[in-house]
């Protein structure tokens, strides 16, 4: 049987959090107890709502508060896939946090009444919760968010009723409403508290959940545990239990260590840490790459690109990860740590096969190093899938090219779903280099992608289709990069066998 106590003075062995702005101590709960059934069935503040338990539809939204070099950060996350020992020294808000004194409601909440935007009111929760975080983005500004701010806050909350319009309209108007202001320093002090200086060591019915503060403590621990599960934003692993219900044993979680969490720049690369978020990690990708922009808006959700990690979504290595296509085309390259060092690699030689790496027992993804832009160098992404927002690609395409006087000098051809590892079209770029950039260029350039893959067909889309969307990217590509050269009419309906659906 747990124990619950509200306890603010850190013990070892035990979880510590802040909930609904108390300090809470939690024992004696499993390793992998996800955050929604905590707050459902021993918390009783069942506002948070179940409806996928994988991440996707929102209901559970909730907003999670953490210290990072001393600053507060308030993002929503989606609590059916969040761990409980991966919360220590962390805080958590529900939807019941919203009511005010005397029962009366919050602005998000009042203007989701006026403007009509509950239905049958299950997802209603999950969307109080996303518009808050904006709310609470916004308050201490004039700024207001304009309709697509709105829209892209709201990615990862499905409504089955289709009121999306009055949602919409909601974020507009929950700033007109006499404002609440929400105590960040409160909440500041209290995280301050729960800080840990040493490694959190966990511990339920033979199941180890360790999270250490630094660098010397994961390399030890990598070592000493090499068959432990290493744990970042559990956008994946959490419906390894939920969906899957397996056993995974002992984690080390590795969101504490702070030299993980940087983004550094110097005069080649700029340098994301593995367990920097994605939300993090693509706004200073985008920076310098703006063409990245769409594909960073149609990574996941907003939920999970801010719980979900760039070291973790290149580490797990599935070949419809989305970033890894954009990574490899810019010439990524990844640092591996170890108890023998650190080793770099190029991404793309990191994968092997499907779901394996060139990876030692005893290491990890340390950071990414990507490159930074070079003069005549042209970058473009693109992304098809059944959703637009919140969606797994059928094929995720990534190109770069370095034109001279319309001959191509150099490129990076790289396709995810392609095959079993995001791979890179080396037939394709073969026929590209050293040709000047031209129709009957591309043409030998498209038909060579029928050397470097063979799709496989699933549940996303047919291997004709991705065979055939392929090439059609590669050549939107040209049509986007080509010198001022005036598009065949008879090659503009090319376009819509991408659009189309399985």
């Amino acid at each position: 049987m747990q124990n619950i106590r509200n306890d603010n003075s850190p013990r070892q062995g035990v979880i510590q959090y802040v909930l609904n702005g108390e300090v809470q101590s939690l024992e004696h709960v499993d390793t992998t107890r996800s955050l929604l059934n905590h707050l459902r069935e021993d918390r009783c503040l069942t506002g948070t709502k179940e409806g996928c338990a994988e991440g996707d539809c929102g209901a559970c939204t909730v907003v999670v508060g953490e210290l990072l070099d001393g600053e507060l950060r308030m993002r929503t996350v989606n609590a059916c896939i969040q761990f409980m020992p991966s919360l220590d020294g962390k805080a958590v808000f529900t939807v019941e946090h919203l009511r005010q004194e005397a029962g009366t409601l919050h602005p998000v909440q009042q203007a989701l009444v006026d403007c009509h935007g509950s239905q049958c009111g299950f997802c209603t929760p999950g969307f109080v919760m996303s518009l808050w975080s904006l709310y609470l983005e916004h308050e201490q500004c004039d700024e207001r968010p304009g309709r697509e701010d709105i829209r892209s806050t709201l990615t990862g909350n499905l409504c089955r009723c289709t009121g999306y319009r009055p949602i919409l309209d909601a974020g507009e108007q929950m700033f007109e409403r006499a404002p609440v202001r929400f105590e960040r320093e409160a909440l500041k002090l209290k995280l301050e508290v729960l800080e840990r200086s040493e490694t959190l060591v966990y511990e339920h019915e033979g199941r180890r959940f360790f999270a250490p503060s630094n660098m010397q403590e994961l390399i030890r621990l990598r070592a000493e545990y090499p068959g432990a599960l290493l744990l970042a934003g559990c956008t994946d692993i959490g419906l390894w239990t939920t969906k899957q219900f397996r056993d995974i044993g002992d984690i080390i979680f590795v969101g504490k260590v702070p030299q993980l969490k940087r983004i550094e720049r110097d005069q080649q690369f700029l340098r994301v840490g593995s367990a920097v978020s994605l939300t993090d990690s693509f706004a200073a990708i985008v920076e310098l790459y703006p063409q990245l922009k769409e594909l960073w808006e149609r990574f996941a959700s907003k939920p999970i690109r801010n719980a979900g990690t760039l070291g973790g979504n290149v580490a797990n290595g599935s070949p419809i990860g989305d970033s890894m296509p954009a990574l490899v085309a810019l010439g990524a390259r990844v640092v591996m740590q170890g108890l023998g060092g650190s080793r770099t690699l190029a991404l793309e030689d990191l994968y092997t096969g499907y779901m394996r790496k060139d990876m030692h027992a005893d290491e990890f993804v340390e950071a990414l190093l990507i490159p930074l832009p070079e003069a005549g160098w042209q970058m473009r992404t693109y992304k098809l899938s059944k959703r637009f927002d919140s969606d797994i690609s059928a094929v995720c395409a990534a190109f770069s090219i370095r034109l001279d006087a319309g001959r191509v000098v150099d490129c990076r051809v790289a396709y995810g779903g392609m095959a079993a590892t995001v791979k890179r079209a080396c037939h394709c770029e073969q026929q590209l280099i050293g040709m000047s950039w031209t129709e009957d260029t591309l043409e030998q350039a498209k038909a060579a992608l029928d050397e470097d893959y063979q799709p496989l067909s699933d549940m996303r889309a047919s291997a004709e289709y991705r065979q055939q969307c392929a090439k059609n990217l590669l050549y939107r590509f040209y049509l986007e990069t080509r010198l001022n050269q005036p598009v065949p009419k008879e090659r503009i309906r090319v376009f819509d066998v991408a659009q189309e659906q399985p």
